[in-house]
Order: C-alpha cells, then structure tokens, then sequence
C-alpha cells in the first residue's frame, strides 16, 4: 500500500512512449516505458516494432522495504556478511547511510566526474575525501565480490566456458577481476571458492540447477586458476625482458598500445603489469575504462562478411523480391530422390527458382544437394542450392537453360544427400554423448557436416583426453545400436521452449515464431532445419578419427559414418600392419617393440654423448700438450704460437 503507481508519458533520445512509474514516498523506484513512437519534427510517428524498456530495480524494492544500508545488504544477506568477515572489514552503516543519501545525485560515467563527486560527497558529509576512500574502497570492493562471485556462478552453470571470445571471455574478465578485488583486500585467494559455495548454496533454492551443477562450476573455476597462475608466472618475466628494453631505448612509460597487446596477446592484467613494470622504474597508466574497451573488442570478434558476397546477395534479393515462397518439400519427405517441379523465374542464366524443391538449400553447418534437372532431352547440373529468404534458388551449370514456367524432373544426388543425412543425425548423437560424459556445460559451438568427415566444435574447458573421446565415441555407437526414432515437428516459439527448455538452441538462435524440433528418442531435442535419418540404426556405425583445440574453451571432433567410418579404421589398420612390417614383429606385440625401441635409443643417444664429451677431453688435452712448448709470455700474458 505504499507503493504509487502513476502513468505518464516518457519522451527521451528520439523515442516517446506512455508510461507506469512506481514511487515509494516520493522517491521513483522504478520505471516501465512502452515504447510506442519516435520523435520526428516534434511529432510522434509509430514505431514499425514496439518494446518494453524495463527499469524494473527488483533490488531496488528489496532495499527499501528491508531498510538495510544498501541494496547489497538486501540481495546477498548471509553471503556479503560472510565476505567482509573473510576480509576483516567493519562497515560502519552510518558512514554508508550518509554517503548513500548524495550519491545519486552525481554523475559516475567518466573518470573526471567520478572523482568530482567522490571530492562533493566528501565535503557534504565532512569527510577529508581520503579519509572517505580508505573507509569506502574496500567495502566497494567487497560488495563487487559479492556481485562478480554470483555473475560467475550463474554463467558457469548456463555452460558458459571461461575462453578469449565472446561470453567465455566475459567469465574469464570476471574470474580475473575477482582475483584482483581479494589481491586489494589481502585475502588469500583460496577463501575464493568458499563465497561461490555460499553462492551456489544460497541461489540453488531458487535456482536448483546451480546446484546440480556444483562439481561441474568448481572444476571449472580450478582449471581457470591454473591457467591464470602459469600467465601470471610467464608474464612477470616478460615484462621485465621488456622494461629491460624499453631502458636500452631510454623510454620511461610503457604505451597504452602496448598494455592492451600485454593483457589481450598473453593474458596480463594491467595491474599486474603496473606493478612489476613500476617495480623496474617504468611508468604506467592504466585507463579507467581499459576492461569495458577490451570486451567490447572481443565480443564483437565475429568474421566481417565479405564484400562481394553481400554484393552478391544484395542483387539476388532484388532478382526475387516479388516471388511467392518455395514449397519446402524436403520436410515432407527427406527420402524423395527424383520430383517435378515449375520454373518461376531463370535468373542470369545461372540461376532457377521453383515452385516447389526437394533440393536442401545450404545451411546450419550442412551443405547444399548436387544433382540435375531434366527438361526434354536436356540436362543441367544442379551445382549449389541457397536459400534467400523465403526463396530457394538453384544455380545450374550446362549449355541449355529451361525456361520460365517449364516443367523439369529434379534428381537428387541420392549419395551425398544420405550421407549427410547420416552425418546430421551423427551430429546430434556425438553432442549428446559429449555431454553425457564431459558434464552439462558442453554446448554446441558449430559443426560442418561432410560425406566423408564431419566435425563437430563443442565448449570444454580442457583438452578431451583418450578416454574420454573413447566414452564418447562409444555411447554415440549405443546411441545408433539403439535404433532410436527420430521425429520431427513444427512447433510455436513458446510452447517448445516451454517443453524443451534452452538446450533447444544447441545449434543457435533460430529465426521466426515457429521451430522445427528434431528429436532423437530420449537422447537429444534441438530446433535443426537440417535433413534426418527416421532412425538412428541407419547410420550403422560411427567412428571418431581426430580431436584438437581450435581455440580456447573449444574442443573440435571429427567423426565419419557408416562405410567411411569403416574405411578410416583400415586405413589405421594398414597402417600399423605397415609399422609391424618395418620393425619385423607380430602386430599384437607392435606396443612392446616401439617401447624397447624407445629404450634403445635413448641409451644410444646418452653413450653417444658420453663417447662425444671423452673425445673432446682428450682432443683438447693432446692439443695443449703440443703446444706447450710453444708459447711466449709478454707482461704477464701467455701468447700460443701457431
């Protein structure tokens, strides 16, 4: 009863739109703008998509109804008063309280005016403005702990791994950044993974998978501290080779240019560079703003598109812009390998659109169908199938063209497009035996399906050991043996998310207000717009070949199908029937000859180092003992003549 609602109307930044503010004893605690319109010539014109602008503070609400000094104090409770134990600071709250009444009324967004008003609180409260850092430094640090611990342990436990790019370098900047908040307040950074326990205990009542991914949040976390220990171990080196450096070269400050390739080409923290460099007698400056520019950078570390192929893309639009959708046949029925169909449109003599298509446009990591059109006693080959927009075109290589509103037969190319129907439902079995074996936070990261080789890139925080790729491997074969059904259906937006959850999305983000849902028995459910086998056992086999690292926080695993699957184990068998021949030995002792061979090559090597330092001895001793007699000395100094 002591909150007002009142309605108005907001306009600001070129938008407008009414209103619902929510005041707690005059005080506005929270906003909802629905954006309606934009300003243009001081008059409202509609908006072609209207949203909702949230200033919804629910911690705000917590705040002011607990009446605790701070918005902290209400969200994290027991777990902010366990941090500033662990720190051994004593909040004085009516120090907090004063400070709290004036600081929103100043500016923060530059380095300038947050100090201005640091200097303006200070003097309306009667603070010396050192005085007041050294009492509010540490406790801003504290409630940032408070915060970062609780960012991390969700983003972790969503399967975000800690890595360079995108939202894993975000929990990778928060991971560090809480390093240096304890580092500043002298607490051992092993008191770390007690607050994110308080953390995960604390948020799981509410958000009971935080929990179950306890284990998986923890070795995360260590992993990351040992990555971090080796970059900070290896970068107190470097810097001092390059300060030496910089010294040779008379230079006194080190460039910001420099700071950021420090932190971003080998993982130093600025501060930490700071220090060591200052240490060494050279300067630096660390921008206050030096983390938000660096995220920035790597959050939009996307490949640009290509010129030309927007160019090229930009003219098919125009060519189909008035064109009807294409029929999607390949929906209906995965297995038609021949169909007729009406030419709409021929375009450049390179390009047919049709009424209806069997062909698979390229697209989610899955190539385009081959095959040809047939009309009359002419053939054209269908080289490439894309989709723009809503329209399937096919580029076409011969000497005929067919012509607008002609009848062709299309044929498909019946062994590429199996095999990639094989390699697509593979794909959704190797990432569910993933993350069976390797835990919850694995997550698709991309795939390109291939006849021969298909590869799948998944989120992992290490390297896959032997093991564990034979675990997978072999749970994705149980997965195939299984003959598990794979069905598919067109479902709204909401009622999928609501059935399915988020893992719908391992494939990405899809477009529309409906999704197409694959689901493979009980192993897998993900909106794919690729082409499926009807059951798993239609693979027949499926054999991991490789593994490696394309990046940080991503493992990639290339796998064949079916008869290339079975191809790739005699080759390796070829191979090592090959190695048994040249080492002369059965094929089931090949192991315990390579390590005898080891052996032996070893002691080889070490007497023939042995053999060479002997010679040396002794070459050096009769050189001396000839010369001997032949030397002269001069001052002091001993000349050999020769």
């Amino acid at each position: 009863e002591d909150v007002t609602y009142k309605e108005d109307v907001w306009v600001g930044g070129g938008n407008a739109g009414p209103d619902v503010e929510c005041i707690i004893g005059g005080l506005e605690v929270a906003t909802l703008v629905f954006m309606q319109f934009k300003v243009v010539n001081k008059k409202f014109v509609k908006l072609p998509i209207r949203t909702v602008d949230t200033g919804y503070g629910l911690d705000r609400f917590a705040w002011l109804s607990q009446g605790v000094p701070s918005c902290f104090h209400a969200v994290y409770g027991e777990i902010l008063d366990k941090i500033l134990t662990i720190a051994r600071l004593n909040i004085k709250n009516d120090v907090l309280l004063s400070v709290a009444k004036y600081s929103g009324l100043v500016s923060v967004d530059k380095t300038a005016k947050r100090l201005n008003a640091r200097r303006q609180i200070a003097k309306l409260t009667g603070f010396d403005l050192d005085e007041l850092d050294k009492l509010l430094i540490p406790i801003e640090n504290a409630f940032a702990i408070a915060d970062h611990t609780k960012c991390l342990s969700f983003m972790l436990s969503e399967g975000i791994v800690p890595s360079n790019i995108h939202e894993g370098y975000l929990a990778r900047l928060l991971f560090r950044r809480i390093y240096r908040l304890l580092r500043s307040l002298n607490v051992d950074f092993e008191r770390f993974y007690d607050i994110v326990e308080l953390q995960v205990d604390y948020w799981s009542r509410d958000y009971p998978h935080i929990k179950d991914m306890r284990d998986e949040i923890m070795e995360m976390l260590n992993v990351e501290e040992e990555k971090f220990e080796d970059t900070l171990k290896r970068g107190e080196d470097m810097v001092k080779r390059l300060t030496a450096e910089l010294k040779m070269k008379s230079i006194s400050h080190l460039s910001e240019a420099k700071l950021s390739e420090l932190y971003d080409s080998h993982g130093l923290p600025p501060e930490i560079v700071k220090e060591t460099a200052e240490a060494e007698g050279i300067s630096v400056d660390v921008p206050e703003d030096f983390y938000a520019l660096i995220a920035n950078r790597h959050m939009q570390a996307d490949k640009p598109t290509e010129e030309e192929e927007e160019k090229a893309e930009a003219l098919l639009e125009a060519a189909i812009k008035d064109l009807l959708p294409t029929e999607q046949m390949y929906y209906a029925d995965a297995y038609v390998r021949e169909f007729e169909a009406k030419i709409i449109k021929v375009i450049d003599e390179n390009y047919v659109v049709l009424d209806q298509t069997y062909f698979y446009p390229e697209g989610g990591g899955q190539p385009a169908d081959n095959g040809f059109l047939t009309f009359g006693n002419k053939k054209v080959e269908v080289a490439h199938v894309q989709k723009v927009g809503r329209v399937i075109l096919h580029r076409i290589k011969g000497a005929s063209v067919p012509k607008e509103g002609e009848i062709v037969k299309g044929v498909i190319d019946w062994d590429i497009r199996y095999n990639l129907m094989k390699a697509h439902t593979a794909t959704h079995l190797v990432n569910g035996a993933a993350r069976r074996v390797l835990g919850e936070h694995v997550w698709q990261h991309g795939t390109q399906k291939s006849v021969e080789t298909t590869r799948l890139d998944i989120s992992h925080y290490r390297r896959l050991t032997p093991e564990e790729i034979h675990k997978i491997e072999s749970l994705a074969n149980q997965a195939v043996l299984a003959d598990m059904q794979v069905e598919t259906a067109w479902m709204s937006r909401c009622r999928a998310e609501s059935q399915y959850g988020f893992r719908l999305y391992q494939g990405g983000a899809v477009p529309g207000k409906d999704v197409r849902v694959v689901r493979t028995g009980d192993w897998d459910v993900e909106a794919c717009a690729g082409t499926h086998l009807k059951s798993t056992g239609e693979i027949g086999f499926l054999k991991i070949v490789y593994t490696e690292r394309i990046q940080d926080g991503v493992e990639r695993i290339g796998y064949r199908v079916g008869l290339h699957a079975l191809k790739a184990i005699q080759q390796q068998e070829r191979l090592l029937w090959k190695v048994a021949e040249i080492l002369n030995t059965p094929f089931e002792k090949l192991d315990k000859t390579a390590e005898k061979l080891v052996v032996e090559l070893k002691e080889a090597n070490s007497e023939k180092r042995k053999l060479i330092k002997e010679l040396a001895t002794r070459d050096s001793t009769v050189c001396m003992t000839e010369i001997a007699g032949d030397t002269q000395e001069i001052d002091g100094i001993t000349l050999v003549k020769r």
